[in-house]
């Protein structure tokens, strides 16, 4: 009897493979630049005509390949990178799979030229769907040259997706700007049909790549950051602050190792650090470079190597989380000012500072208890008095008082000359020559969700038991990844057991997420575990909680302020790390400076 199955000819696997890692013209620059950039190059030109749909060519000036390479390059799981199964385990290189030249070669006519020694002394290789025509020596200078032109001409029906010329040229762009971001030590160039697009010089800033690729007026808002250790786990590299963002996330450019990734955790850390200061569907302008041990992180796991697996998803998620947002903390876009601004107090201030202030701690207690108590008020009836009156103080400061009291303090809210109040809804205030006006709703709300939440990660969660236990059931996968995190499900207040098989009985809730969907919360809470061995949905879920009590109990947008009243809103928002954005990512002020008035009245 006849077999069925049967060894698939060479050239039809290299274009099973070319399904795989050729998706696009883009996906063709990105292969030729890893092996130019794993070469040693220091000047790399990429051409393209028709958006790489005639011709793409990548040039650069590494260390070439001899006659003898050039040829073994073409075939089929040839590589200079790895050597022997070791080597996986700890990869330093772009490229290790040697699948992408004999797959592009098989969907295309590519023409190869390569030196290896200063003498020019070259070859050039001709290929058209896969097979080799022609071949012969040629004087080139040091360094590679590859050339591919009808992608997919042997595979119209692939060819048939391909979009615009403009549309596949924006991926090709972007593909080589992720290169230029990650080796600055490179110079970069591009051109389409004959015309430069653009050059990054070699040795160039990366805060100047990162204006020159992503906009100019993003230079003076970049925020450095640096954190944790050479060798072990180091982040670096910019961020922009939560007045900066997109619609996408386009603009998160992570890289693990010099490798661009769109990895899940890398992401979900990003934005977990960001989180309470963006307006939902809204993403940060980030350029961040993870270095780790190269046998903590696996990258072959996908054909494009986008993607890659951590050893320890957990540690790395919540190192990128908690370092974007400790930066966060001092940015621009938080701290309305310079911390360095330092406020002498006056001689007739003297009498102001002495005056007792209450304990901080007590003061955090009574914002709580208030909050708590607004919480369970219907919410069409208005508090017999403001908040802020209800707040604990040592005496109700006048005027002057006030002022002089938060100078002397010299924090940026303390520091502002108060003018008054527009609509009883925003607060009126002078920096220098500058006018400020602030959302006293969003910012007390912002105010009243750093303290409630800091209250209850300071004590152990209080709990609600329920009347009957909920049986939830999960599968495989999903109960072994909670019977392994009891511990951290039960440090957010929920008390579960194992209930035989695949169940687990939550017993008790904690008291803030009384009458939430628990089998929904529970399965988000899962299935965060599973992807990235921690979860945020549990904070995501208090974080809402106590976005709803901050909106309750405090200072509405109608409502009218004494100057008193409008100093301490001003001295406690700088009692806050996040102080220019309430919990929902609105903005808690905005400042016009002197020029911008006066143009308003012509006279600039």
């Amino acid at each position: 009897m006849r077999s069925k199955i049967s060894i698939l000819p060479e050239n039809l696997c290299n274009m099973i493979a070319a399904g795989e890692v050729v998706e696009r013209p883009a996906s063709v620059i990105k292969e030729l630049l890893e092996n130019a950039l794993d070469a040693g190059a220091g000047d790399i030109l990429v051409e393209a005509e028709n958006g790489g749909k005639k011709l793409m060519r990548v040039t650069d000036d590494g260390e070439g390949m001899t006659r003898d390479d050039a040829f073994l390059c073409l075939e089929r799981h040839a590589t200079s990178k790895i050597r022997a199964p070791r080597d996986l385990a700890a990869l330093t290189t772009l490229g290790f799979r040697g699948e992408a030249l004999p797959a592009i070669a098989s969907v295309s006519r590519l023409t190869l030229r390569t030196c290896a020694n200063e003498q020019g002394e070259g070859v050039e290789i001709y290929l058209e769907g896969g097979s080799v025509r022609n071949s012969r020596d040629l004087g080139l200078p040091r360094g590679t040259s590859i050339e591919v032109r009808s992608l997919f001409f042997n595979t119209p029906a692939r060819r048939k997706f391909l979009r615009r010329d403009e549309t596949e040229l924006g991926h090709i762009a972007d593909v080589v700007t992720k290169q230029a971001l990650a080796h600055p030590q490179v110079r970069f160039r591009l051109v389409h049909n004959g015309r430069q697009l653009f050059e990054v010089r070699r040795g160039s800033r990366l805060d100047e790549r990162i204006a020159a690729f992503l906009g100019r007026p993003l230079l003076k808002d970049l925020v450095p950051v640096q954190a944790g250790n050479k060798g072990e786990l180091h982040l670096s590299g910019f961020v922009c602050p939560p007045t900066i963002h997109r619609s996408a996330s386009s603009a998160i450019y992570t890289f693990i190792n010099g490798r661009y990734v769109r990895d899940r955790v890398v992401q979900h850390g990003v934005l977990e650090g960001y989180r309470t200061l963006l307006m939902k569907g809204r993403y940060p302008v980030v350029v961040l470079f993870l270095e780790i041990d190269p046998a903590e992180v696996d990258v072959n796991v996908h054909p494009t190597k986008h993607e890659v697996r951590f050893r320890d998803q957990a540690r790395v998620h919540d190192f990128i989380a908690e370092a974007v947002r400790q930066v966060l903390k001092d940015s621009p876009g938080l701290r309305s000012a310079p911390e360095s601004r330092i406020f002498a107090p006056r001689a007739e201030d003297a009498q102001a500072l002495s005056a007792p202030r209450p304990d901080a701690a007590e003061m955090a207690r009574h914002r709580v208890e208030e909050a708590l108590s607004s919480y369970g008020r219907r919410t069409d009836v208005a508090p017999a008095a403001p908040v802020f009156r209800a707040q604990p103080a040592a005496t109700a400061p006048s005027d002057s008082s006030a002022r002089s009291v938060s100078e002397a303090v010299g924090g940026f809210f303390s520091s502002l000359r108060y003018l008054g109040q527009y609509r009883n809804g925003y607060l009126l205030c002078q920096d220098g020559e500058d006018l400020i006006l602030i959302d006293q709703h969003a910012a007390h709300e912002r105010i009243r969700f750093e303290k409630l939440r800091a209250d209850f990660q300071r004590g152990e969660p209080a709990r609600q038991s329920l009347l009957f236990p909920e049986i939830i059931e999960f599968d495989f996968k999903a109960a072994a990844a909670l019977a392994e995190t009891l511990p951290l499900a039960e440090r957010f207040g929920f008390e579960i057991e194992p209930f035989g098989g695949k169940a687990f009985a939550v017993k008790a809730v904690p008291t803030t997420l009384v009458g939430a969907d628990v089998e929904r919360l529970l399965r988000d809470l899962v299935a965060d575990l599973e992807e990235i061995g921690r979860s945020g949905v549990a904070d995501d879920a208090l974080d809402e909680v106590f976005m709803r009590l901050a909106c309750h109990g405090v200072v509405r947008a109608d409502q009218a302020l004494t100057p008193g009243e409008a100093q301490r809103l001003l001295r406690d928002l700088d009692e806050v790390d996040f102080s220019a954005h309430c919990p929902h990512g609105r903005p808690v002020q905005v400042r016009l400076t002197l020029g911008e008035v006066e143009r308003m009245f012509r006279r600039a």
